[in-house]
């Protein structure tokens, strides 16, 4: 009977504490596994939308002096629109619709929330040909 007592190893009850305690601890890391790749998913769609509403700022350098409402949607669901205006004429010597005030708006859907992204700037108006 001593010998028997003597032997070493882990008891059953040990062994259930030690699995609990290694559930828990996956767990835990599944969860900060899973709220990383969601951040790091959110982030990539909020560095595509500032691309994107760089892109249309760039491509709409030049509008016509009258101004300018564009809109679209791409095919990953960003939705935008470009709206130029006539910039409110200062002292200057520029003939009207010279400079245009422009508005780029991107938005889209991350999950359950609205994301957008805004865009102002000035572009050169040009007359119509």
């Amino acid at each position: 009977m001593r010998r028997a007592r003597s032997a070493r190893g882990f008891s059953l009850l040990e062994m259930l504490v030690a699995l609990a305690i290694l559930g828990l601890s996956l767990g835990a890391l599944y969860q900060a596994t899973s709220g990383a790749t969601r951040n790091v998913r959110s982030a990539e769609k909020y560095a595509y939308g500032v691309e994107l509403a760089r892109s249309l700022v760039a491509e709409h350098a030049r509008v016509p002096a009258g101004g300018l409402s564009v809109q679209g949607e791409t095919a990953g669901g960003f939705l935008w629109r470009v709206q130029a205006r006539p910039a409110q004429a200062g002292s200057g010597s520029l003939p009207p619709g010279t400079v245009q005030d422009i508005d780029v708006v991107v938005r889209w859907s991350d999950g359950r929330k609205a994301r957008e992204v805004v865009l102002n700037s000035v572009a050169a108006g040009v007359p119509r040909e």
